[in-house]
């Protein structure tokens, strides 16, 4: 996808080494690697789609919701991503930020803070209002 192409440029050959994996992951699972070349220690990768399995929000979901636990083992307190599932066809944003909302833990556990990382101005006001909406 771009965003993983666009991650291997900026993180460098030894993340892209780094993230390959002997055999394919289960869709909705998660995984941690090294971060190459990137400020961050760690990168969490989330397994929202397969070969024959587009990403839908029960895919996103259970990723999520592995890569949160996976945070968790490892000690991981902060993490910022990018709304998952948004490629042509599938997630409209703010469903992809819905799911990042309900799904990331509450208070007082590990991951404690989650960074919605978005390009655009309109798309940040968007996540903004879903944040807001969870929030209250």
């Amino acid at each position: 996808t771009p965003s993983v192409l666009r991650l291997d440029q900026l993180a460098g050959a030894r993340f892209q080494s780094q993230r390959r994996v002997q055999t394919a992951l289960a869709v909705g699972s998660a995984v941690v690697t090294g971060a190459g070349d990137l400020a961050a220690p760690f990168v969490l990768h989330a397994v929202i789609q397969g070969h024959e399995e587009p990403p839908t929000a029960t895919t996103v979901r259970r990723a999520l919701l592995s890569a949160w636990q996976q945070a968790a083992e490892w000690g991981l307190d902060s993490l910022a991503t990018a709304p998952l599932g948004t490629g042509a066809g599938q997630l409209s944003l703010e469903d992809a930020a819905v799911l990042l909302a309900e799904t990331f833990p509450v208070s007082g556990v590990r991951p404690s803070r989650l960074c919605i990382v978005v390009d655009r101005e309109e798309d940040r006001l968007i996540v903004d209002a879903v944040v807001q909406r969870r929030r209250t």
